[in-house]
């Protein structure tokens, strides 16, 4: 096991991303290619970056992690957008954005950890 596979906010972030992937087989397939491939790659990033800044400098996870939350962000306007298209209930919604605002703060703790 890699170190990054202990970290909490991996594993919380890795249940995240196949809730999404739930979301997304629910969206029209005209947004197959769009709004879909889009929160895919987005909740996909979050766990990518955490992975791959682990293997870095403090500086660089730091840095990575921020990516991370970027990623989180994003995914968070995604859904709104989902929520509004009706693509996505608003039960849905809400337990993916509190998911995504649990990551968030997980990923600044981790981060003000590193910068010490």
């Amino acid at each position: 096991m890699h170190n990054f596979e202990k970290l909490n906010v991996y594993q919380k972030s890795l249940d995240v991303v196949d809730y999404a992937y739930g979301l997304t087989l629910k969206f029209p397939k005209e947004e197959m290619f769009a709004l879909s491939n889009q929160l895919r790659r987005a909740v996909t990033s979050i766990v990518l970056n955490i992975a791959e800044g682990s293997g870095r400098t403090k500086k660089e996870f730091a840095h990575f992690l921020n990516m991370a939350r970027t990623s989180a962000y994003e995914c968070s306007a995604i859904a709104e957008i989902a929520r509004r298209r009706n693509y996505i209930t608003e039960k849905e919604f809400e337990y993916f954005y509190t998911e995504l605002e649990i990551i968030i703060k997980m990923l600044n703790k981790l981060k003000l950890s590193v910068n010490c």
